[in-house]
């Protein structure tokens, strides 16, 4: 954002794509908002980049002693609940209240608080039970107004409900943070004036906290939707950032300053605020139409539309007569299989004249709506990664089936990705690289184990002494797979099973190790064809890389040449001695390094599952006063 007087303005366009371009002083920034306001957000004492937790692979929890290990599952979200906040403690406060707090300075409108709090024995105020406990907290230690001055609202009152009143900008709700505001002047006596002041105080600070949070954290806890989310929290000291507003008129800077401070949250907001400026496109297709040669639908014609629409002269020349001829067909008759292809293929695709969702995004692109929930979701899901996302690191968008490395604003490599199928779907996380293994064993996880071996196992015993696989006992011991009876066990297998590094080894020639407890990693696979396939949904959760050698040499800050170099030494480890976060990250709105938001097929229908948990929490809050 730019700050001019009391108004704030988007940052243009121009300067996000520099941004995104040249890199941005992400950490001095934030570092300069630090040294400005101080309090509010505990941060980890090694930068900006806070570590994830520290988990090792685990199995995952066993089906009820059945013979399936199930992957994580959807929760039905439900927001918590607001509490009443309780005056009652702060009222019965002796004089002066003690303890008071070390820093509190009393005002000359100190003692007009303490006469005012007796005004909110009957009020009625809503708010999230850590807010709650934080105004009664910081009002019982710090009793004097932070929004009031004499007989009225102050500049910093106004300027934070300004700030308030602009949250549609950040894809957040108003009505959220809204607080009924006192007139000039009162139409009561004194004492009614009073009461209506502290209330005012009160519901401000609330919704100022409410706003903190959200911009920082995000409106809903992400790990309760599914289990395919992992995020750490993110501690807030909520009395800290009270503490902060009372010493700063600088309200708008520090509040705006909650919210994520990279380049690609900027470049949302922009892509929201055109998005909200812009007229609909007038012709909408359905994003999940699915129509082969032969079949029928009603979205046909208008498909057919956009793409004459949009023809250019060499494409005109081969199909505008067939496009003419058949322009209100419903029915997708063989004439237009050449059509379809064609344009398939002009966008990127394969060509193979299905029309699927993909072909309709790419030929029709996303309705207007489409997008600005695509751009609410994302700049939510923004806000569940640290603030700073690191320099160097590696992003994975699993929407968009890529996997990039990005030093210093510019994205070294990117290359096409293999995601989990929609039955073993990839988490959403971030970790940090730890080493590259050249030539690796492929350790089988209990599920594939479980689920897809055992099957086979039980009607062919050595089927793993064959096909270049390793079984250990629990003392490590190597057995041969011939040995076990694998009938005698249905979801808790007491052996672990290896793959030798070979070829035909299902990691390929090489790993990228972030360790965590859902088991992802970057790899290599034998299966280079699903590299050319437009969805690439296909693996069993980690995440194949066309390019992994790129990646390898990249995270290892060494060249291509080296990293072949190594694999013709077989099997070896590699530690990376940087810090490089890694982001196995879902959004379906994302800029590129331009600044330009691309869009994408929502390949596990997330984003309707956080919508759901926003609508309910948007439920919980609507009552609120």
């Amino acid at each position: 954002m730019k700050f001019l007087g009391n108004k704030a303005t988007v940052m243009p366009l121009a300067v996000v794509t520099l941004m995104l371009a040249f890199g941005m002083p992400q950490a001095d920034a934030q570092g300069l908002f630090e040294r400005l306001f101080g309090g509010g957000i505990r941060r980890a004492p090694q930068g900006d980049f806070p570590p994830p937790p520290r988990h090792r692979p685990k199995p995952r929890e066993f089906a009820g002693g059945g013979s399936r290990i199930n992957s994580p599952s959807y929760y039905t979200y439900k927001a918590d609940r607001l509490v009443r906040v309780d005056f009652a403690t702060l009222m019965a406060a002796p004089q002066p209240v003690a303890p008071q707090d070390a820093a509190f300075v009393p005002s000359l409108t100190s003692d007009a608080f303490r006469e005012a709090i007796a005004g909110l024995g009957d009020y009625e105020l809503y708010a999230e039970s850590d807010i709650a406990k934080a105004l009664i907290a910081y009002y019982s230690a710090n009793p004097d107004f932070i929004w009031v001055t004499g007989t009225g609202p102050n500049g910093r009152a106004q300027d934070a409900v300004r700030v308030l009143g602009e949250a549609t900008s950040y894809g957040l709700t108003p009505a959220d943070y809204s607080v009924a505001v006192p007139a000039r002047a009162s139409t009561g006596g004194a004492d009614a004036r009073l009461q209506e002041l502290v209330r005012f105080e009160m519901a401000l600070s609330a919704r100022v906290l409410r706003y903190v949070h959200d911009a920082q954290s995000g409106r809903v806890d992400p790990n309760r939707i599914t289990g395919y989310y992992d995020f750490p929290a993110k501690p807030l000291d909520m009395e800290g950032v009270l503490k902060t507003l009372v010493r700063t008129q600088q309200v708008r800077i520090y509040l705006e300053s909650r919210h994520p401070q990279n380049a690609e949250y900027q470049a949302l907001r922009v892509e929201l605020e055109s998005l909200q400026a812009s007229s609909e496109d007038e012709i909408v297709v359905d994003p999940k139409l699915l129509l082969k040669p032969g079949q029928t639908s009603p979205e046909l014609p208008k498909l057919l539309a956009k793409i004459a629409r949009d023809l250019d002269d060499e494409m005109g020349g081969a199909y505008g007569e067939i496009l003419a001829r058949l322009a209100t067909s419903e029915v997708y008759d063989p004439e237009l299989v050449p059509v379809i292809k064609a344009v398939q293929k002009k966008a990127g695709m394969k060509g193979d004249s299905v029309i699927g969702p993909r072909t309709v995004a790419a030929l029709v692109g996303t309705s207007k709506a489409d997008k600005i929930q695509k751009v609410q979701v994302a700049l939510e899901e923004l806000r569940w990664l640290p603030s700073d996302l690191g320099s160097p690191r590696v992003f994975i968008n699993q929407p968009a089936f890529t996997a990039s490395y990005i030093e210093n604003g510019e994205e070294k490599l990117k290359t096409r990705a293999v995601i989990g199928k929609t039955t073993n779907q990839t988490s959403f996380f971030y970790d940090q690289v730890e080493q590259v293994d050249f030539h690796p064993y492929w350790g089988v996880p209990q599920s594939i184990l479980v689920n897809e071996m055992l099957p086979r196992l039980r009607r062919d015993p050595g089927y793993l002494d064959r096909a270049g696989y390793e079984v250990v006992n629990a003392r490590g011991k190597r057995i041969p797979s011939s040995s076990v009876n694998w009938g005698a066990y249905g979801a808790k297998v007491p052996y672990g099973v290896r793959q030798l590094p070979s070829e035909a080894n299902a990691l390929g020639e090489l790993k990228i190790l972030f360790p965590n407890k859902h088991a992802i990693y970057m790899h290599d696979t034998p299966q280079k064809s699903f590299f050319q396939r437009d969805m690439r949904a296909l693996s069993h959760g980690c995440v194949r890389l066309q390019d992994p050698r790129g990646m390898a040499a990249a995270v290892l800050g060494t060249s291509v040449d080296y990293i072949a170099e190594k694999l013709k030494h077989g099997h070896s480890t590699e530690k990376v001695a940087r810090t490089i976060p890694v982001y196995v990250a879902y959004f379906t709105a994302w800029p590129d390094m331009s600044g330009k938001v691309e869009y994408f097929s929502d390949v596990y229908d997330r984003d309707t599952r956080l919508q759901q948990a926003l609508d309910s929490t948007e439920a919980v809050r609507s009552p609120a006063s």
